[in-house]
């Protein structure tokens, strides 16, 4: 525990800021933010910060005053004199937007990231980003831990039972399906899937053999749970005993708890990046708190972490 540093959260992730706090051994700090009859909020950190290191804990899912409301705490913090800012993003909302993939759109990661740095923030903390690359976005120290860290002994409990296949929903988690894969010596599956516009897949295939095995998808989100439900049908069309899932970000939306409740999956495991909007008897969350705790408390304290990435 350092007496320098204090841990503040926004509304989004207030119970997470909270447990993160805990881990630490510190209190969580003390904010409370004002709202306008319009719709106008303003954080207020209610302590003293002066001199201080700052870890302001938000995800910034949709809306976007969730984004908005961590600008004006990191805001808020620099102008109070604070000596470090770190933005502690679990997950880090408008990732999908890398890239320009077609003429005349906005690339929304590296806007948001121009918008943390200029509003003060020294270091980013987050989670399994969509693309790696938008660690690059940024002109201040990234931190990007990995699910993988807390994923890894519960797949491991499936492996021990000598019949997983690792499996990805798609193209884009095959790297990330591959490392689990080598790592625990076990069989790897694909999805390919073509897509007529965002959200709605058109055609999907399996590469790989499945047959007989319990099947373990990894990937960094579930959004609409079309991907990942359709690959759990397929999974066992070709004769597959189980289908379970990792997913770090439950984003969750749309007919997402619908879809998991009927299909095929057996279990989804997620983290608390985002709270979950309903309760479902196929979804368990685990705790990456007690990750982000130990991570803060081997910055402050100048020492490797390293150690947890076991799978990256």
């Amino acid at each position: 525990m350092s007496s320098g540093v204090k841990i503040f959260s926004g509304r989004a992730s207030k119970q997470l800021g909270e447990q993160i706090a805990k881990s630490f051994g510190i209190e969580p700090g003390n904010v409370i933010v004002s709202e306008f009859s319009d719709g106008e909020f303003q954080p207020s950190f209610e302590e003293t910060v002066r001199g201080q290191d700052v870890f302001i804990v938000q995800s910034t899912m949709p809306p976007a005053d969730n984004l908005m409301e961590l600008l004006l705490m990191v805001d808020a913090a620099k102008r109070a004199s604070a000596k470090k800012i770190i933005a502690v993003i679990p997950y880090f909302g408008f990732a999908r937007q890398d890239r320009k993939d077609k003429p005349r759109v906005a690339i929304g990661a590296k806007l948001v990231a121009n918008m943390l740095m200029a509003a003060g923030v020294n270091r980013l903390m987050t989670m399994d980003l969509h693309a790696d690359q938008i660690q690059g976005f940024f002109e201040v120290p990234v931190d990007h831990l990995y699910a993988s860290t807390i994923f890894f002994p519960e797949v491991q409990k499936i492996a021990d039972q000598g019949n997983m296949v690792m499996a990805a929903p798609d193209v884009g988690g095959a790297k990330r399906a591959n490392s689990y894969a080598k790592k625990l010596d076990v069989g790897l599956a694909l999805c390919h899937k073509q897509r007529k516009k965002a959200n709605v897949i058109s055609e999907m295939t399996v590469i790989g053999d499945v047959e007989g095995k319990d099947v373990v998808i990894v990937d960094d989100m579930c959004d609409t749970a079309g991907t990942l439900t359709k690959a759990a049908d397929l999974f066992m069309d070709r004769g597959a005993k189980s289908v379970r899932a990792f997913c770090t970000h439950a984003v969750l939306s749309g007919p997402a708890y619908d879809r998991i409740e009927k299909s095929n999956i057996t279990e989804l495991i997620v983290t608390d990046t985002i709270p979950l909007k309903q309760e479902s008897s196929k979804i368990r969350v685990i705790s990456c708190a007690e990750l982000f705790g130990d991570v803060i408390n081997k910055l402050v304290h100048n020492e490797s972490i390293s150690k947890h990435f076991i799978i990256s």
